[in-house]
């Protein structure tokens, strides 16, 4: 593979989350059954719906990666060998796995299948790489603590055969290659078996010993410190050096974020391989770079990849939403498009339109009529159809987004 043949890997917690990336462009998808999974906050994927899953993927040409990536107790191996024949039964393109034990029984009971590692196995070196492709591994997931250097120093002296992947976008965890056991420890719900319940984004403050009940901020601001909430990662600027380092797949982060974030995120980092592809030495153009400002997000850096420590956002704990979804366009005929609201939107405002592959447009929703065409001034429930005129066709599955108002902002903030 070289260097501008990148595969874009998305991630999907369930069958619409699944199909926001088909829609927007995943060459491949990672996904998890219902057991053995890192992430058990999404919905994940039945047997049946494991399948299915499977069927609409490789009808498009899209490779579908199943997580088994938790470290199973005992009691849970006698469950293991059922659910990865079932798994190799239903056609996956491969196992993603950090257990050296799952990695056994994978090659003992689903040989048919590939297996890549996972980045909670924490390589960072190429010794642990090569020492995984003698065991049989394709694929290795970097440790995301990993800086562009390195990765190249790897990529020398590991065989071409082996397969690279890193994340490229989303949320980072404070502990090495998501080895935490601050939830477990404060909550009893074990992050490294999928049941994280992020602690790390809570807010901190000191107490002294002998002045129980007197806490001391750890700065200056009386609602504490959010010392260990990490930011998110984005490398929406860097896909030339990712693939100069050796980089295989860009992998984005998100099973338990919504199919918006999953339509966002692949849409635009589709757009920057291209690009990319087309013409590797011109900028990624601004719009891209723009668009993951649309979702929700922490503030954004760069990670580990260009040095250094990528720092904590200690300002708050939650996220920035400047953006939120309006309505999904059902289809378009004879100048009227068919809407399905998802949150409230009036005749006149403007709509920040989104399709596969393509810039963002605006569109001025200025003639609005409900289902039984009569005129309306907004759209307060929830999947109400409504109807827009408009001049500008609108492609089946579009989606319209609004910029929120200051006083969305103070009722988010105050809420």
């Amino acid at each position: 593979m070289t260097e501008n043949q990148l595969e874009l890997l998305a991630p999907a917690g369930d069958m619409e989350r699944l199909q926001a990336a088909v829609d927007f462009g995943a060459d491949a998808v990672y996904l998890a059954g219902r057991e053995f999974g890192m992430r058990t906050a999404p919905a994940n994927f039945t047997p049946e719906e494991l399948k299915q899953a499977v069927a609409l993927a490789h009808q498009k040409g899209i490779k579908v990666y199943l997580t088994c990536n938790t470290i199973p107790r005992n009691e849970e191996l006698e469950r293991l060998p059922e659910f990865l024949r079932e798994a190799q039964d239903t056609g996956v393109d491969a196992f993603i796995v950090a257990d050296f034990g799952v990695l056994r029984l994978a090659k003992k009971y689903a040989p048919n299948v590939p297996v890549h590692i996972s980045t909670q196995a924490g390589i960072a070196n190429y010794e642990t790489a090569n020492a995984f492709y003698e065991l049989g591994a394709s694929r290795v997931v970097l440790a995301r603590e990993m800086n562009l250097e390195e990765i190249a120093q790897l990529r020398a002296k590991t065989p071409k055969e082996l397969e690279i992947e890193a994340f490229v976008h989303g949320a980072m965890c404070v502990s090495f290659s998501g080895r935490c056991l601050l939830s477990a420890y404060m909550t009893g719900r074990d992050a490294n078996r999928g049941d994280c319940a992020q602690p790390c984004r809570w807010q901190y403050a000191l107490m002294e010993q002998k002045r129980p009940g007197q806490y001391f901020p750890i700065e200056e601001d009386a609602r504490g410190t959010y010392i260990l909430n990490s930011k998110d990662m984005c490398m929406i600027e860097h896909i030339p050096e990712l693939a100069k380092a050796g980089v295989t797949s860009l992998k984005i982060e998100g099973r338990a974020k919504s199919a918006y974030y999953v339509s966002v995120t692949t849409n635009a980092y589709r757009c920057a391989i291209d690009e990319f592809r087309r013409n590797p030495e011109k900028p990624v153009s601004p719009w891209i770079v723009e668009e993951l400002n649309k979702i929700s997000h922490r503030a954004y850096s760069t990670g580990f990849y260009l040095g250094g420590e990528p720092g904590q956002e200690t300002a708050t704990g939650g996220y920035v939403r400047d953006y939120e979804v309006i309505a999904i366009c059902e289809g378009y005929e004879d100048g009227v498009a068919r809407l399905s609201q998802r949150n409230r939107f009036f005749r006149g405002d403007v709509a920040d339109v989104l399709e596969a592959g393509k810039p963002p447009y605006l569109l001025p929703l200025e003639e609005l009529t409900d289902a039984d065409g009569c005129p309306i001034e907004s759209a307060p429930h929830a999947t109400m159809t409504v109807f827009a005129k408009t001049s500008c066709p609108i492609a089946k599955g579009a989606i319209l987004r609004k910029k929120r108002s200051s006083s969305d902002e103070t009722n988010q903030h105050g809420t």
